[in-house]
């Protein structure tokens, strides 16, 4: 067992009680708007941040199950269907009541719930034109980010190594990318491609 990272933890929470208070002051018309998901608005990204506090392991295995074993697949019918049923405002309130949650993805530990966390909320925060989150808090994330993370998104950085020109921190090897932190993480998650960094951020494929 892992020893905890008690740095991860605090920037969790700053994280979570960062977008709580955010949130809590769009208009309705914000919450309705597209996010960088693909098909998903801001009310559809905000249901599944809520997914680990609301499903149990064997109610979210079941789930996968029922969507063929297809993660993404399940993501998007919870996500659609919370939306549909609750009101943002119990959505909001489900987050706030679960900052402190110990919550972490399986296998990912303390590093993927932060994660979870930073990139479902510029997945909002970048559409609605909003603060992000610290430059230090996104360089945590990326230097949690390997192989697996980049499988697990589809990126493909073979020959290519990314550079962060606002954090002391790189991906990959190969011909240097120099990026800002955020673009950095946005084009590793598959938000945003390597060739189009210098253009206007597009939705990526699929529910993530």
């Amino acid at each position: 067992m892992q020893p905890q990272r008690p740095d991860l933890i605090h920037h969790t929470r700053a994280e979570r009680t960062r977008l709580v208070d955010m949130l809590g002051g769009l208009e309705a018309e914000q919450w309705d708007a597209d996010s960088l998901c693909d098909g998903w608005r801001v009310r559809e990204v905000v249901a599944h941040m809520t997914m680990p506090f609301r499903l149990s392991a064997p109610r979210l295995l079941t789930g996968i199950v029922r969507a063929r074993l297809n993660f993404a697949r399940f993501a998007d019918r919870d996500a659609r269907k919370v939306a549909s049923e609750c009101s943002d405002t119990d959505s909001l309130s489900l987050l706030r009541a679960n900052i402190d949650n110990p919550w972490t993805p399986p296998g990912a530990g303390e590093a993927g719930a932060l994660s979870h966390d930073v990139i479902h909320g510029l997945d909002i925060t970048i559409p609605l034109g909003l603060p992000g989150p610290p430059v230090s808090r996104v360089a945590l994330v990326l230097a949690s980010t390997g192989p697996r993370n980049l499988a697990y998104f589809g990126v493909d950085l073979e020959g290519t190594r990314l550079v962060a020109t606002d954090a002391d921190v790189s991906i990959g090897d190969g011909v240097e990318h120099h990026l800002s932190a955020v673009e950095m993480l946005l084009v590793v998650t598959a938000r945003r491609d390597l060739t189009d960094v210098a253009s206007t951020t597009a939705p990526h494929a699929g529910p993530r």
